[in-house]
């Protein structure tokens, strides 16, 4: 009897700071959906990041993949307030550079 009891307040007891937690981010004024898009986004950068770091000369499949997945994390982190990701700006900054050189250079080859 004692355990259930335990159960359900460790189960209430998450709900709450479920709870808490959705209410702190709408009053922030962002929507979940897009605090969690820029969860995910973060993760995609983290790895664009990497991969910008390692890789020079890209083929050209490995541009296009980059650039859209690029334009994925900068619509995701578009929605977010800045001062929520400012740790992040140097590997945005990163990202967004190789970004635009990849572009630049797809541009002179057309």
């Amino acid at each position: 009897m004692a355990i259930l009891i335990v159960i359900y307040l460790l189960a209430f007891l998450i709900f709450v700071l479920i709870s808490y937690a959705v209410m702190q981010i709408k009053l922030a004024g962002i929507k979940v959906r897009d605090f969690w898009s820029f969860i995910q986004a973060n993760q995609t950068l983290d790895k664009l990041y990497l991969f910008a770091k390692q890789y020079e000369e890209m083929s050209s499949q490995e541009q296009i993949i980059y650039l859209k997945q690029a334009e994925k994390v900068f619509q995701a982190f578009e929605k977010i307030p800045d001062e929520l990701w400012e740790e992040e700006y140097s590997k945005y900054r990163e990202v967004l550079n190789k970004y635009k050189d990849i572009r630049m250079l797809r541009w002179t080859n057309n």
